[in-house]
């Protein structure tokens, strides 16, 4: 693993953007989703199901790229709290960036509904077909999307409080730039 000196690659500074754009798009897309009985039901899961496959392919390289590059180091000013916060909160955005594509993938799976990519092809099940798994998988999707959510809007806050409050150069790691406060 090598870490950059003062912030993330180009490659690292791309997929996290991306990922961004298309995570909070599949927030956005599965509240919409899970609100409407309306004919878009059936244009919006076209969208979530092939989106959620891209994100977790996405993630798998995000976190590939992450173990053989590194990040940069934080200040050496920054609380012991602050750090650990920091590495646990990366840990639970990868593991939920990986989670909630598979539960979703098996959810559907268990409720014996395909997933289609690009128009005619079918992504395997990854679990037989069990109506009772089925619903525990959509319970766990939901609880999981919050969280998600969650964490998400923690993530920017801490990115916010690093540009505007500290000033102390991690936001910048991510941006190139820093934010004028």
């Amino acid at each position: 693993m090598t870490a950059h000196p003062h912030s993330f690659s180009f490659l690292q500074r791309t997929l996290h953007w991306l990922m961004a754009i298309l995570v909070l798009a599949m927030l956005f897309i599965g509240v919409t989703m899970v609100s409407t009985l309306r004919p878009r039901f059936l244009t919006l899961l076209a969208i979530h199901k092939p989106l959620g496959i891209a994100i977790l392919v996405l993630a798998l390289l995000r976190l590939g790229v992450r173990l053989r590059r590194g990040a940069p180091p934080l200040p050496a000013e920054l609380p012991s709290t602050q750090i650990v916060a920091a590495k646990l909160s990366h840990l639970v955005l990868y593991a939920l960036l990986v989670a909630m594509p598979l539960i979703g993938w098996a959810m559907l799976s268990a409720g014996g509904y395909p997933i289609v990519m690009f128009g005619s092809f079918h992504l395997p099940a990854i679990l037989p077909q069990n109506d009772h798994l089925y619903a525990l998988l959509r319970t766990a999707h939901t609880l999981f999307a919050y969280a998600f959510f969650a964490t998400i809007l923690l993530h920017v806050a801490a990115a916010l409080f690093h540009a505007w409050i500290r000033r102390d150069g991690v936001f910048r790691t991510m941006t190139g730039r820093g934010i004028r406060g």
